[in-house]
């Protein structure tokens, strides 16, 4: 018992030591979520003075890092999806078994602020589809205004909605960019959101989506936009796990949020007509899911 109070007592000063130093070199990019936990994150860009890509890192530190166990991550990135979410966590995880028994976030941060600028060099954007005006407007696009929903809590998990008219694909990744630099916003564990633009000269919708690590949920937020009917909007629910597994009430606390700031800002007739809808949603993928 005695060694294993004084291999705790060396880690628990490793990472004193460790946080110390990244708060020194990161400024206010590092950000202290809950000492006592020791949860931390900190906001990663390709570029500090021209950031194109940006990203969120969240950690938590077991009581036996860096001895014995890993950080638990998780990388907060709304264009960070599929093949390159999958390459860059190979990439963290082969970098921690190099450095076995080593403090090892210096070396995560620097690997991922490298992944978003080769990521930004050889596409220009990680999103190029954002960049393209679907309203053939060829000044600069001004961001749209940003409204917060009221939150919905259970089982220490909270849900926050934001809501922006968009246009154009390029004004919703102004408002998400806008978004993650708020650190509690890009701190949390998941922000899904899904949007649909109306295009009028093709007389059809561009839409899309994204899950952020939660699953399906990306998809049954725009099935919610989807059957309600709006367009030129960009819904985003941003999670913050508390602990506790929710199971499929998750899904619907993230679309009662978009519900409730959907009618909160005139999307959608009435509460009625929008409660409807998520119940439609709710029966139809569950029957999928089951």
């Amino acid at each position: 018992m005695a060694n294993i109070d004084v291999g705790n007592a060396g880690d628990l000063q490793s990472q004193i030591e460790e946080v110390e130093a990244l708060s020194s070199i990161y400024g206010d990019e590092w950000c202290v979520i809950d000492e006592a936990a020791r949860i931390f994150c900190i906001k990663i860009t390709d570029d500090i003075d021209y950031p194109k890509l940006k990203a969120c890192l969240q950690i938590i530190l077991p009581h036996d890092y860096p001895s014995a166990a890993p950080p638990v991550y998780q990388i907060n990135a709304a264009w960070l999806r599929g093949p390159d979410r999958k390459t860059l966590s190979n990439s963290l995880e082969e970098l921690y078994v190099e450095n076995t028994g080593e403090s090892i976030l210096y070396l995560w941060v620097e690997k991922i602020r490298e992944f978003l600028l080769e990521k930004s060099q050889s596409t220009d954007t990680a999103c190029p589809s954002f960049y393209f005006s679907h309203s053939g407007a060829t000044r600069d696009e001004e961001l749209p205004p940003i409204k917060l929903g009221e939150t919905i809590t259970e089982r220490r998990s909270t849900f926050q909605p934001h809501l922006a008219p968009v246009v154009t694909p390029r004004q919703v990744r102004m408002v998400l960019d806008k978004l993650f630099e708020n650190k509690k916003i890009a701190s949390a564990t998941h922000n899904i959101y899904a949007y649909r633009i109306y295009c009028e000269e093709k007389q059809s919708f561009l839409q899309d989506c994204e899950d952020d690590g939660e699953t399906a949920a990306g998809g049954r937020l725009l099935h919610l936009l989807q059957i309600l009917d709006v367009r030129n909007v960009l819904v985003v629910v941003s999670r913050w796990y508390g602990g506790i597994l929710l199971g499929p009430d998750r899904f619907k606390h993230i679309n009662n949020s978009a519900r409730n700031i959907l009618v909160q800002e005139g999307y959608t007739s009435s509460a009625d007509e929008a409660s409807k809808a998520g119940g439609k949603n709710k029966k139809s993928k569950s029957k999928k899911t089951k």
